[in-house]
């Protein structure tokens, strides 16, 4: 099985905990969930004490009922597994399952998040219960999809974990000579004898001011892929368990989209489909969870995701929780749709009435109304998705542009000494993907390994380690013509953050056609002015003194003793008029799109409402398995914004026809569907 579930409409409804209640408000709750058109409810994530009360006792009589009362109201269920948090007994009968911290402490029971991926005892019955649960539901009617665990996540640096990764690294590296080179171990004296001397990187080994502070790049970089590989072997563990009952219902996992902890990447190809739960901070630009969104969709090739989760109204781990406005819900659940989304779910249906989630928002509250502003317009989005019917299921995203994504460049970067601490990956990514995006470009966020032959343009913003064949890749792209673009602190490492015995940067010095011998790095508030042509940018936090080998200066540096240096170069490659792009300082917004739209228009791929981004209007495409083309317009303005239709088209959503040239009119937060032709 590969692939999400085959359903004839866009699921609606999301995490349900029915077990929480007495069944007198499930009677209240179905009642509701038809007026606002759910269909689909997450239930068991968190139901291990419940359904194994005792090492040897399962009871699934609530889950039972739970089920069947599902699909006795014609609705789907997408069943977890329910080992996303320990039951006490488990932690007492074997403490080693609770997680030891980053300083060492071994914690007791509590909270969630709170199993060691190497306690041979969490394996054991977590997989026992998975079988168990799949054996018992695989063929219920109301069975929709797997939901492995919930919202994998943390670190462990016990005895257990210890030993394992002593494993994972015997097997990574095959000899301790070889891993005393990946890691540069003479250095220090820190050459290593014997596997056993080798402890995971913490605050009480190589981590003396925090977590992003290490003393050996390399140790610390491969425990980042121990960890998500210990956390992903607890995942395929459960599948498997899974999938000897049940082999044909997909089976995903609710990732956390640009979750810094865990590299995604890793996980893909061992899920059917991709979901996750979106939280961003709603001050974010709503180019902030778009990136999101499309990385979700980069780690199946493009295939649509789940939106497993997000919050109807407000959410309630933050020191301040800011409420959803009037028309957000249902904007920002198209703008997932519009980025590859074939579900829409929450989390919560009904708000618990205790614990840390008491104020997190639900699409039903506590006093069970259904007059809340909050209730309506979730209703109102579920009504809108059912009259969608089939027609956006399945539907990929054209992209001709692509951003590289890479795990190991955002740890490697953000943990090393020097140039610069203030320098934050996601922020650089955002820059450039903001720019493509707000220029009407849609973008593919694929990773460093992803097939590029099928892309004109790719931005590879700070990609910090350059590893196997991604050099030659990305002049070949370059050779067909095509454009590559990578930025500062770009190429300076391999897959072991070693440097490059070469100039900077490295391996990408001949498609860049520059060289760097020197750097500088400032305070953010100290600024250089950048001249572009006719405009003049600012560029901050690192600034690299760029020679160019055979690339022409495209902008320069006006102030410091590298004035008139370049600060952006572009440079010919290949025999088809291919170029890579040089930018050796982090430029503010207007300078980041001026670079970016030069890039796009060599390739025609300035979108047609590519003036209106200006005024809050995303444009995003997505086109059916019958070929069918979507264009979705998204005005994440307070205002009306009127546009002209660039071709003839129908709102699916109003059955409104705008035939080309025609004015096309977009509410506050509103959004318009155009089939296209």
């Amino acid at each position: 099985m590969n692939g999400a579930p085959d359903t004839p409409k866009i699921p609606y409804g999301g995490d349900y905990n029915p077990e929480q209640w007495p069944e007198e408000v499930w009677d209240a709750d179905h009642r509701l969930f038809d007026r606002a058109g759910i269909d689909t409810l997450t239930v068991g994530v968190f139901a291990w004490s419940l359904l194994q009360p005792a090492p040897d006792v399962y009871d699934f009589t609530v889950l039972d009922r739970i089920l069947d009362r599902a699909a006795a109201e014609g609705r789907r269920v997408v069943l977890a597994t329910g080992t996303a948090a320990l039951p006490p007994w488990l932690a007492r009968a074997h403490p080693e399952v609770n997680r030891t911290d980053f300083e060492g402490r071994r914690h007791g029971y509590g909270q969630r998040h709170n199993f060691c991926p190497s306690s041979p005892a969490y394996r054991r019955l977590s997989t026992a219960l998975a079988g168990r649960i799949a054996r018992r539901y695989a063929d219920h009617p109301a069975l929709l999809a797997w939901h492995i665990n919930n919202e994998y996540g943390g670190v462990c640096y016990c005895t257990l974990c210890a030993e394992a990764f002593r494993g994972w690294l015997r097997e990574r590296y095959g000899s301790l000579d070889a891993l005393n080179d990946a890691w540069w171990t003479t250095f220090w004296s820190h050459r290593y004898t014997e596997w056993a001397e080798i402890e995971p990187p913490s605050a009480l080994t190589e981590h003396w001011r925090g977590p992003d502070h290490t003393a050996f790049q390399g140790i610390t970089l491969d425990y980042h892929r121990f960890t998500t590989d210990a956390l992903l072997g607890c995942f395929v563990a459960e599948k498997e368990a899974v999938r000897a009952h049940s082999p044909h219902t997909p089976v995903t996992t609710n990732f956390m989209g640009m979750y810094r902890p865990l590299d995604y990447h890793r996980w893909a190809p061992h899920l059917d489909f991709a979901s996750w739960d979106s939280y961003p901070p709603l001050d974010a630009p709503p180019t902030w969870p778009a990136l999101a969104h499309d990385l979700m969709r980069g780690l199946k090739g493009g295939a649509p995701f789940w939106l497993m989760e997000q919050t109807p109204s407000t959410t309630a781990c933050r020191d301040v929780n800011p409420l959803r406005r009037p028309g957000e819900l249902r904007l920002a659940s198209w703008q997932a749709v519009a980025h590859g989304a074939d579900a829409v779910l929450y989390f919560q249906m009904r708000a618990s009435r205790g614990a840390c989630e008491k104020y997190h928002g639900a699409v039903i509250g506590h006093a069970g109304r259904d007059d809340t502003r909050v209730f309506r317009e979730v209703a109102a989005l579920g009504s809108e998705l059912a009259d969608l019917g089939t027609l956006p299921l399945g539907a990929r995203t054209p992209a001709r542009t692509a951003l590289l994504f890479d795990w190991d460049s955002w740890w490697a970067l953000e943990m090393s000494d020097g140039p610069s601490r203030l320098v934050k990956y996601l922020d650089v990514v955002h820059d450039y993907y903001r720019a493509a995006r707000t220029a009407g470009a849609d973008v593919d966020v694929v990773p460093v390994t992803a097939d590029l032959s099928a892309y004109d343009v790719v931005l590879a913003p700070v990609l910090h380690l350059v590893k196997g064949d991604l050099a030659a890749r990305l002049e070949a792209v370059a050779e067909r013509g095509g454009t590559v673009v990578t930025t500062f602190l770009s190429g300076r490492g391999d897959a072991h953050d070693r440097a490059f015995l070469t100039d900077v940067p490295g391996p990408l010095g001949p498609l860049m056609g520059v060289r760097i011998d020197e750097w500088d790095s400032r305070p953010a508030e100290v600024v250089n002015q950048v001249s572009l042509g006719a405009i003049k940018v600012t560029g901050r936090l690192v600034f690299e003194i760029v020679i160019p080998t055979s690339a022409e200066p495209v902008g320069t540096y006006l102030s410091d003793f590298y004035a008139g240096t370049p600060a952006v170069t572009r440079n010919r490659f290949g025999e088809r008029g291919g170029e890579g792009w040089y930018v050796a300082t982090r430029l503010d917004d207007a300078g980041t799109d001026h670079v970016v739209r030069r890039v796009l228009a060599r390739h025609g791929l300035i979108g047609p409402y590519a003036e209106e981004a200006a005024a809050g209007v995303e444009t995003s495409t997505r086109v059916a398995p019958d070929g069918t083309r979507l264009m979705f317009l998204l005005n994440h303005a307070a205002s009306e914004v009127s546009l002209t239709a660039h071709a003839s088209a129908t709102d699916v959503l109003t059955g409104k026809r705008h035939e080309q040239g025609e004015p096309l009119v977009l509410d506050p937060l509103g959004v318009a569907v155009l089939r296209l032709g």
